[in-house]
């Protein structure tokens, strides 16, 4: 398939700027796969397609103020950067501006959030095709200790911010309430629209609701500059999958109850533990059907129609940019192991535009059952 088949027109104005007065009247698109049957509801209507002994698993990954600013340290001159993916403690990979002064080398000393200068330095240790800079940070055990401090929320370029009070909110806004384990630079945005009263509600359906930790980096939301989708190339983003939450999973699969998907970047990390296994089995004792085991590590994948998933038998997500692997995926499951999930989706989201959805992060949300 072409990068370009999964384009579509959206107008401006329905780029969300700001968050939903309350997190949970947010809309809520429904599209039904079989019959592609599209309902308009509100999101704290998501209640009435749960049903006792779901399984709904959430990513609690918390996002990092990623956003720094800081100073050369032999000219002065300003830099700003975006986290993208850490290797180690203090050893990350960022997005630099301007990049041409960052070279091999070069030493930054960063500034606080009032424009002060701090403890916090790094060093440009080298550059990458993409032109990221790998810094090796300093001043700090775990520069991570030092953000609340020194940075500014990851907000996506297509969101504008002029007065600090915006930012203020964003700080509470553009995070889950059940973010846990910092580590992410951008939002698992499905997330956003529940509140913890709505989670207890979930929870007395008899609904089991588990987490797991994917944290968002750059690769989530890198454009497909490829013109053909096989040809891209995502980055590795690190996950953890519990105990309890495998537990949970490999239950419900075994009784043939619903495992329900919030967000992207769940169902990455559901099908990327569930595909090791299925290479692994290679015998009849060992059917690709085998439980899942939890664990930590790292994922690529990247899920594109057609595909046929193991673990996710619905999704919550929201609407994304156009040509991004997140619309790729969502096409992807809303027709499991065919081609046909793009055209279904790509007429929801048409809908979604003639009903004025707002869109992206801070937009509208999309349940796929």
């Amino acid at each position: 398939m072409r990068t370009e088949d999964f384009d579509f027109e959206l107008p401006p104005e329905l780029i969300a700027q700001a968050p939903a007065p309350q997190r949970d009247i947010s809309r809520l698109l429904v599209l039904h796969r079989r019959s592609g049957q599209v309902e308009h509801r509100r999101f704290c209507d998501i209640q009435e397609y749960l049903h006792s002994g779901d399984v709904l698993v959430l990513n609690n990954s918390r996002v990092i103020p990623a956003r720094l600013s800081g100073v050369n340290a032999r000219t002065n001159g300003r830099f700003e950067l975006l986290l993208l993916e850490e290797n180690a403690t203090n050893d990350w990979w960022v997005m630099l501006r301007p990049g041409k002064r960052a070279r091999v080398g070069t030493q930054i000393i960063f500034r606080d959030k009032h424009g002060h200068p701090t403890e916090a330095c790094a060093t440009v240790l080298e550059t990458n095709r993409e032109g990221h800079r790998r810094l090796r940070f300093a001043g700090a055990i775990n520069i991570i200790d030092l953000l609340d401090r020194l940075g500014e929320v990851p907000l996506p370029p297509y969101i504008a911010r002029t007065h600090s009070s915006q930012m203020e909110l964003d700080r509470q806004r553009y995070q889950t309430v059940f973010a846990h384990p910092p580590g992410s630079v951008a939002a698992p945005t499905a997330g956003l629209h529940f509140t913890e009263l709505l989670l207890a509600e979930i929870a007395a359906l008899g609904v089991q609701v588990s987490f797991l930790t994917l944290h968002v980096g750059f690769g989530t939301f890198a454009p497909v500059k490829t013109e053909t989708i096989a040809a891209h190339l995502m980055h590795d983003e690190r996950y953890e999958l519990s105990e309890a939450t495998t537990r949970a999973i490999n239950e419900a699969k075994t009784a043939g109850r619903r495992v329900i998907a919030v967000g992207t970047t769940t169902v990455r990390v559901l099908e990327s533990v569930a595909a090791q296994i299925a290479q692994r089995s290679t015998s009849p004792q060992h059917p690709s059907s085998a439980p899942i085991v939890a664990g930590a590590g790292k994922t690529r994948i990247f899920i594109y129609p057609p595909y046929k998933f193991r673990i996710a038998d619905a999704l919550l997500t929201n609407f994304h940019l156009p040509r991004s692997t997140l619309l790729m995926l969502v096409s992807a499951f809303a027709a499991p192991n065919d081609s046909r999930g793009r055209d279904l989706v790509l007429s929801a989201y048409r809908e979604a535009i003639r009903e004025r959805y707002r869109f992206f992060s801070y937009g509208d949300a999309m349940l796929i059952l």
